[in-house]
């Protein structure tokens, strides 16, 4: 099969969950004997523009005319089978799908967030859950100015959102969600229905198990409040006040609250912040991990670092709520605790490091979870076969759907 995958990649100082599982379903296609070209803007590029190319961007946003043409010209030579669609912001847009239709190409869209209904993709405002523009227009995220808390920065999105909508919607032959919950969201929140699919991502053999018992709690990823990063710094001043747990806990990854976390661990022998982790460090972290924490306040709408863990054999104790109560067997591969409850979550820590027997064996309750959902081999025989209902699927020129005379 002949593929072309169309992405935007997020910045390089910050961890990107969604680069790591586009480069890995990239690499399983062309492992299996599948063509795949890369079409990519760089979020990272925008920084050697011009004043007057900077100043541009945010008009990209909703549409990018060049982008549709140079897509539209390649797709025509190229001819690929598929077209599979992650992130187009900022600089690609939504501009992508009339290329698709131009070219006639069917396309797969992987929905990797909440974008498609709110502006920030989070679900969450001012640390709350927070769903004012699901199922209407995104007037409210601009007056709140839930990007980046600007109104201005907002605007585009918001304008994108809703000038595209019915393309997205028209233009796009199956959307992978990447978790259950979020398909319920998007199916409430007025997408049709019998486009969505369930398709987890996948996770790579990591290579290294969990050996013993573990050494430390791991929380890995990105030090910002809907990751939950202050709700697990409570938790663990509490245990401490306890006496503790025996093991450390570690931190690492980067983010806007770093120098908070930074600043509280420091002068303490219970906490190590040990920063930004590339591929194999992260794997040894996880790998020697007492068991993985993941305290989201927002609904994530998957969780790679639980299926990292469980791929090392190592149990979670994660938020009970969005895709973490479909990848987390409570008290079988892991515990879930309250959302945003700081008792619970100090509960629930004190519980898988209390009893080495039974976090062995969660953690080799997770490892078989992880075999049955989410390897490698599960992971492409799910993309192969959406691949082939989306070409299957197309039935109609698409340009006569979605082009709308843009």
């Amino acid at each position: 099969m002949h593929v072309v995958v169309v992405h935007n990649r997020y910045g390089s100082a910050q961890p990107s969950g969604e680069n790591k599982v586009v480069d890995q379903e990239a690499e399983l296609l062309r492992a299996a004997g599948h063509r795949v070209e890369m079409f990519e803007r760089r979020s990272d590029d925008i920084a050697d523009m011009s004043l007057l190319g900077k100043v541009a961007v945010p008009l990209l946003v909703p549409w990018n005319r060049a982008v549709r043409t140079e897509l539209a010209a390649r797709l025509r030579t190229e001819r690929p089978d598929v077209v599979h669609v992650h992130n187009v912001f900022p600089l690609l847009s939504p501009a992508v799908l009339a290329a698709c239709a131009d070219a006639g190409v069917p396309v797969v869209a992987t929905l990797h967030n909440y974008t498609q209904v709110c502006v920030p993709g989070t679900l969450q405002r001012d640390g709350r859950p927070c769903t004012e523009c699901v199922g209407s227009t995104p007037l409210p995220a601009v007056r709140h100015g839930c990007y980046r808390g600007s109104r201005l920065a907002t605007v585009p999105l918001a304008v994108s959102l809703s000038a595209n909508r019915r393309r997205w919607w028209s233009g796009v032959q199956r959307f992978l969600c990447i978790s259950a919950s979020q398909r319920d969201v998007l199916v409430g929140a007025g997408m049709p229905a019998e486009r969505l699919a369930v398709k987890h991502n996948f996770v790579p053999e990591p290579g290294m198990r969990r050996e013993g018992g573990g050494e430390h709690l791991l929380y890995l990823g990105r030090l910002a409040e809907a990751k939950g990063v202050r709700l697990l710094m409570a938790a663990w001043d509490e245990i401490a006040a306890g006496g503790g747990v025996g093991v450390p806990l570690v931190i690492a990854g980067t983010g806007p609250l770093e120098q908070e976390v930074t600043a509280w661990a420091a002068g303490r022998d219970d906490v190590r912040c040990i920063g930004l982790c590339d591929t194999e460090q992260s794997r040894e972290a996880i790998a020697r991990a007492v068991a993985v924490v993941a305290p989201s306040t927002w609904l994530e709408a998957f969780g790679l670092v639980v299926v990292e863990a469980m791929a090392a054999g190592v149990p979670v104790v994660a938020a009970g709520h969005g895709a973490f109560v479909e990848l987390v067997d409570d008290g079988v591969t892991g515990l879930l605790h309250r959302p945003g409850d700081t008792a619970s979550l100090a509960s629930c820590l004190r519980r898988i490091t209390d009893g080495p027997d039974r976090n062995g064996e969660m953690g080799l309750a997770a490892r078989r979870r992880y075999e049955q959902g989410f390897s490698p081999a599960v992971g492409l025989e799910r993309l192969l076969e959406e691949y082939r209902t989306a070409i299957a699927g197309r039935s109609e020129p698409m340009g006569e759907r979605i082009n709308g005379g843009q």
